[in-house]
């Protein structure tokens, strides 16, 4: 079996900002997909503990009174959106989807920790959990593609549903569940083109400068992780070079699938 042709576990969230390190889950969407079996969707309303603010609740819609009234305990969800998703790991050829994933990874993580709760990797008890990040992906198979329009990027998800030929409906994104699937079924748009005859390709793939979809040809999930660690450390590198022109001190974390966790330090506390 092919690596996009197995079951899937398409993985979003919707949160109180975008630093991973100290901003909270507000949504979460675990949706298992493929394989040949029937669709799990499990979805997560939070009280994420603090204020959400104006600039989060204008990308997701939803207010502070609203996660207080509506939403559950922060812990209890948090455990079970990791126990949901790294049972999948247990599954033969199962991987875990989604767009971007070393934030919404890493933010779990993190949540995880705040709570005292056993992380992904612990939970795994080295069981390996296989990801396909579709950003990783879009930008090595069409590392070329420039902005839209001033207000859209080359690698947003709207980007690559247009890209793929998906639909795409403004009122239910940036919903943790829709962007989940959305992006399962890009992942699975690439992993079709990588394993098709470039002359059947679509006109718009066939237009494309240098395309490299072969290159996920016949890997697989173990390898097309392994290949997706080295080309997020291209990536980042890349456009860390790029940000340098004009910031000499600009850095852009290549880690991937997760940033690793560092301690907080205690220098200073007292004894």
């Amino acid at each position: 079996m092919t690596w996009h042709l197995g079951r899937w576990a398409a993985f979003d969230t919707e949160t109180t900002g975008v630093d991973v390190e100290s901003d909270r889950i507000v949504t979460a969407a675990v949706y298992g997909l493929g394989g040949g079996m029937p669709v799990e969707p499990n979805d997560w309303f939070v009280d994420p503990g603090i204020e959400i603010p104006a600039e989060a609740t204008a990308v997701h819609g939803i207010t502070t009174e609203e996660a207080q009234t509506k939403g559950e305990p922060a812990k209890g969800a948090v455990d079970h959106i990791a126990e949901t998703l790294t049972a999948y790991a247990f599954i033969p050829g199962a991987a875990v989807v989604g767009h971007n994933m070393p934030y919404d990874l890493t933010l779990l993580d993190r949540e995880l920790r705040r709570y005292g709760l056993p992380t992904v990797d612990e939970r795994l008890n080295g069981q390996p959990l296989y990801v396909v990040d579709t950003a990783v992906l879009d930008k090595h198979a069409d590392p070329y593609r420039k902005r839209v329009s001033e207000k859209q990027g080359p690698r947003q998800l709207i980007t690559l549903a247009q890209v793929y030929d998906l639909p795409w409906d403004d009122d239910n994104a940036h919903g943790a569940s829709y962007d989940a699937v959305i992006a399962a079924r890009v992942a699975h748009r690439i992993g079709t083109l990588a394993h098709m005859a470039r002359a059947d390709w679509p006109e718009r793939i066939r237009q494309v400068r240098r395309p490299r979809y072969g290159d996920f040809n016949g890997l697989t999930l173990a390898e097309l992780h392994a290949a997706q660690i080295e080309w997020a450390a291209e990536q980042a590198a890349g456009l860390q070079a790029h940000f340098r022109k004009s910031d000499p001190n600009a850095v852009v974390d290549g880690a991937w699938p997760m940033r690793p966790w560092v301690e907080p330090s205690t220098e200073g506390d007292p004894a």
